[in-house]
Formats: C-alpha cells, sequence, structure tokens
C-alpha cells in the first residue's frame, strides 16, 4: 500500500497579483497536499482570508522582516489532515538572508516517511553586481545547511525557485546566456555539487531526462518571450533519493499565467507505515 502525496511549487511574483489572476481559485482544484509558494512580496497583514487559508490548507509563512516589506518572501500550505508531527522552522541562521525570507521548513510524517519540506528562494543576480554578490554569498553558506538537512534522518524535498539554470536543455538560448546571471558556469557548477556530491535529485528530470521546450518554468516578461516560449526552468522539487524515487509524474501548468513563472507539481507514492 502507498500513501499519495502531491506537491505543488510556484514562485508567484506577489500573491497579491497572482490572486487577482486566479491562482487560488487553479489550487483548490489540485488536491495539492503541500504548496510551496515563492516571492510573496507581502506582510501577513496584507493578505485576504482566501490567501491565508484557502480550500482548508492554512498559509504557514516567513515573511521578509520590516526593513524590506514587499520583498522576497517565501510560504507553505499544508492540508494538515493528511499530516502529522507538524514542526516549522524558519530561515536557516545566516542573518543576510533570512531577513529577506528566503526559506521555511516544515516536518512532518506522511504514510511510513518522515520528510522535511523546504519552499526556497535563492537570490537572483540579474539586477547587477552588488545582487551577483549576494548570490554567490548565499550560495556558499547554503551548502552547509544542505549537508545538515540530509543527514536530519529524513527525507527532504526543496521545493521553490533556485534561479539557476542547470543544463543547456534547461534554457531556450543557452550559448547567448552564458555570461548571465542563472547560467553562469559558477552557478551551474555549484547546482551540480548539489546532486553529484551532496547526493541530492532533481526530480523532474528523474521523470523526464530529456525535455527540452516543455520543461521551461519562467519566461522573460520583455519582448515576446512567453508567446515564443523563450524560457528557462529555474523552479525545481529537489528531493533525497528514497524521496525522489517515490515520483511518479510530474507537470508544468501552463494553461493560465498566474506570475511570470508556471506552478510545477510533482505526485509522489510514499510507502506506507
Amino acid at each position: 500500500m502507498t500513501t499519495p502525496l502531491r506537491i505543488i511549487t510556484a514562485n508567484l511574483n506577489g500573491i497579491r497579483s497572482a490572486e487577482t489572476k486566479g491562482f487560488f481559485g487553479w489550487l483548490v482544484q489540485q488536491g495539492a497536499a503541500a504548496v510551496c509558494v515563492q516571492e510573496l512580496k507581502a506582510q501577513i497583514t496584507d493578505l485576504k482570508e482566501g490567501m491565508i487559508v484557502p480550500s482548508g490548507s492554512s498559509l504557514i509563512g516567513e515573511f521578509a522582516h520590516a526593513q524590506k516589506k514587499g520583498y522576497s518572501g517565501v510560504g507553505l500550505y499544508l492540508d494538515r489532515n493528511r499530516f502529522s508531527d507538524i514542526e516549522t522552522e524558519r530561515g536557516f541562521g545566516v542573518a543576510e538572508f533570512d531577513d529577506e525570507g528566503r526559506m521555511i521548513e516544515t516536518r512532518f510524517t506522511a504514510g511510513g516517511m518522515k520528510i522535511a519540506l523546504v519552499s526556497l528562494y535563492l537570490p537572483s543576480g540579474s539586477s547587477g553586481d552588488h545582487r551577483q554578490a549576494s548570490k554567490f554569498r548565499f550560495l556558499e553558506a547554503f551548502i552547509p545547511h544542505l549537508q545538515k538537512l540530509r543527514d536530519c534522518g529524513r527525507e527532504i524535498l526543496l521545493c521553490g525557485d533556485w534561479n539557476i539554470a542547470h543544463r543547456e536543455i534547461d534554457l531556450k538560448n543557452w550559448r547567448s546566456n552564458q555570461k548571465n546571471s542563472g547560467f553562469l558556469p559558477e552557478e551551474r557548477d555549484w547546482l551540480s555539487g548539489v546532486f553529484d556530491r551532496l547526493g541530492y535529485v532533481d526530480v523532474y528530470r528523474r521523470l523526464h531526462p530529456d525535455a527540452t521546450d516543455a520543461c521551461y518554468t519562467w519566461w522573460s516578461n520583455r519582448g515576446q518571450a512567453r508567446a515564443n516560449n523563450v524560457g528557462w526552468r529555474i523552479d525545481y522539487q529537489i528531493a533525497t533519493p528514497a524521496l525522489a524515487a517515490c515520483a511518479t509524474r510530474a507537470s508544468i501548468y501552463k494553461d493560465a499565467w498566474f506570475s511570470d513563472h508556471a506552478p510545477l507539481t510533482i505526485d509522489y507514492e510514499l510507502p506506507d507505515a
């Protein structure tokens, strides 16, 4: 016997904007057990009730601190009836990035697995050298936390906007982007290390190892990038091997546009206790 677990990750590029574009109406039809959201661009006091408790799931949020209101922010929606032993931890102990609201972790038991689910929003370096430097500091600081998670005795699932396209097949115009943030050799090598040295698994690529145009999750607002599917795959579900092996189906929802990102849904079948 197995326990089904549907997980969605979505960068909303503003939770209030996504709400006006129908995100929550779509979400309540998905039957997800957990939903990871990023780039909320809000504080809890800015949100309507339907954004906090949609269809019985409740938001666990980590918002940017007061000096960064309206910036970044991540959250998790959990259907608490499907989990037990729920605990939450915010941030990863580095003030520069915790102040920006870039990570929230919830731990629970589902089926026969103890799981730590993380909603994660890595910095973008596209707005200038100072932000790229901040991104590199994040990457260096986050590796010890990834090691700590891997060794914590739970299965790990890190969902979110990693702001890195890993391989050439993960973006349309890879040749012209080799010197641009999000596809720099140093960033790609770092992500390779997450997989090859730390042992995490890119769940979408496990299910769709060769997908190209269908794999994109983000499109620039410039020009006709979306209309021409000139996209990047920068939103991931990255898991420890045993949990990744439970994945059965992955899909990217492109029929409606709630954001400049598309939601990534992955279904898992967990072994029962």
